[in-house]
Parts: C-alpha cells; structure tokens; sequence
C-alpha cells in the first residue's frame, strides 16, 4: 500500500533517470562543491571518509564541521528546497535552491560563506567526472525540478535506513553509511582487517595515492548508484576488493540480482527493489548475501567480525 511521506505517493518513489537527469547533474555539481568545502575544514579520517555527506531529516548535511572556535553545517534542504549554512556564533543564512548554473550556486554559497565569516579555499574542480569543468566556468543553466529531487531525496531516506540496519550486524570495521559525492553514491563498506595490495586506481580525475588509501586493505562494499548517462538504470552495487576469483560465482539473492562481469559487481535494479511487497527484505537480502560471497570467498574471519 502506497502511503504519502514528506510528499511523495511511497516510501520507495519511482526514480526515472530520465524525467529528472537535469536535476540530477545539477544536485551532483552542487554536492562535490559542498563536499570540497568539508573536505578542506574537516580533520583527516581514513579511506577520505572525512569528505562525505550524510542523509539527514531535511536532505544532505555535512554534519557538525570545527572551525576556529566554534562549528558549522551545511544543509542541503529537499524538502522546503533551500540550503542552509548554520554556525556557532552568526545567525542562519539560507539561498533558494532553483534551477540555475554550477557557476551561480558556487557564488551564492561562497557570499553566504563569507557572510558567515568562514573562509574556505577550495580545489574548485570537479572529481570522477569527465570533462572537470571549473565550477565557476561551468555557466549552462541548470535544471531543479522540485517534485522529482524531493523523490529522490524519499528513496534515499529509506536505503539510508536499510544500510543502517544491515552494518548494525558486523562488529569489525565499518564504514558510516555515506554519501560520496564524486560519484554520486550512497555506499556502506566493511573491512576484513587485513592490509589489500595497491589498487591500479584508473578513476577519471582522481589521484592515485587517494585510490591506493581508499582501499588499503580488503573490503565488502555495497551502495546505491542513481544512475548516468551511459547507463541511465538506478542501482544497487555490491563488490569486494581485492576480488578473488570466484566471487561473482556465488548464489546470491534475490533472483532478480545479477553478475556483471564488465564491472565486476552485482547489481540488483532499484525498480525491482521499489516494485516488491517487500522492498526492505528484498535489499537486505542484496547486502547479506554479496557480503557472504565476498567473506567466504575472501576466507574473512567471520566469527570475530559478525554479531550473532
């Protein structure tokens, strides 16, 4: 049964790439450039998880950030459309999110910066894309379809809260459930605890030594992907790193999940997780048993790494 939230006709929204890919390269520009300004004030944490955002109650947050003697968020609000800069000792200031360039967000967040007496230099080029246009150079109009990001914004409130639950059952080294702006993905990754070998890297505009720290040692990852334009399906992901070779030989569920050898990833297609009587169960299902494959093919300890 369909139940109207915070705007939408369901908890799991249809998300046609699409009807709203304008909206999407949009949402993506404005995110790295706020994650750029986290990335540059936050202290260093490892595998660069100090740059990520987070789902929040309103949209994207960067959560609580230090700077000189107090704190200060951003917010990327989808449900009364705006973004919010809150700081310890200055008032709220707020810009309207509407359909404009990279190049005016860029300005008019970097004055409500200012206003805010936080000064922050940032690399101001976008990552993982290709071509990396400066963001001050990057004038085309942009698209913001209200309905369409606010949709959005529902589906991500509720993977957030399956990727909660599935990391609450492993006790070793996890990841927060996070969103990277650089692709544009929300991601969940466990850690066997062993060190992994170099990763070859081969990410377009993103240096090799941040890849080589990013996967220093083995992982299980999982994520949700909205989709691009060379392949426009929004998706969920799961890979392991190193990958041994029998990884995407595993029985996973549900059947609706695939190998793609391409990718070296499973897949399992957000409609078919949206269209199911149980949405919720269907995506656990995804995680725990992509994690399974990964674990017993990567021989993980999993007694010491698992809560029963």
């Amino acid at each position: 049964m369909n139940t109207l939230i915070n705007g939408c006709n369901s908890a799991w929204p249809e998300l046609n790439f699409e009807s709203w890919k304008g909206s999407l390269k949009s949402l993506h520009m404005w995110t790295q450039i706020v994650g750029k300004i986290r990335l540059k004030t936050m202290p260093w944490q490892n595998h660069s998880w100090h740059t990520t955002l987070y789902v929040s109650p309103r949209g994207f947050s960067t959560g609580s950030i230090p700077y000189e003697n107090g704190i200060f968020e951003i917010e990327f609000d989808f449900e009364f459309h705006r973004l919010a800069v809150r700081s310890t000792f200055e008032e709220d200031l707020e810009m309207k999110l509407r359909p404009m360039s990279t190049a005016e967000f860029y300005s008019d967040l970097f004055k409500l910066l200012n206003q805010a007496k936080i000064h922050v230099d940032i690399y101001a080029k976008p990552n993982e894309v290709d071509p990396s246009i400066p963001f001050e150079e990057n004038t085309e109009k942009g698209e913001y379809d209200e309905q369409r990001v606010k949709d959005f914004w529902q589906a991500m409130v509720s993977i957030n809260n399956v990727f909660l639950k599935f990391r609450s059952s492993f006790i070793g080294k996890c990841s927060p459930v996070h969103l990277f702006w650089g692709a544009f993905d929300l991601a969940v990754t466990r850690f066997s605890g062993r060190p992994a070998p170099p990763h070859p890297g081969r990410v377009p505009n993103m240096p090799l030594d941040v890849m080589q720290e990013a996967y220093s040692h083995e992982v299980s990852s999982a994520g949700f992907w909205p989709g691009g334009d060379d392949s426009p399906m929004p998706a969920f992901y799961a890979y392991c790193y190193p990958t041994p070779d029998a990884f995407g030989k595993q029985k996973i569920s549900p059947e609706e999940a695939f190998w793609s050898e391409e990718m070296g990833e499973y897949f399992l297609k957000y409609d078919d997780v949206r269209m199911a009587d149980d949405p919720e169960k269907m995506l656990l299902n995804f995680l725990e048993t992509t994690y399974v494959a990964a674990a017993e093919t990567g021989n993980w300890d999993r007694k010491n790494l698992e809560r029963e």
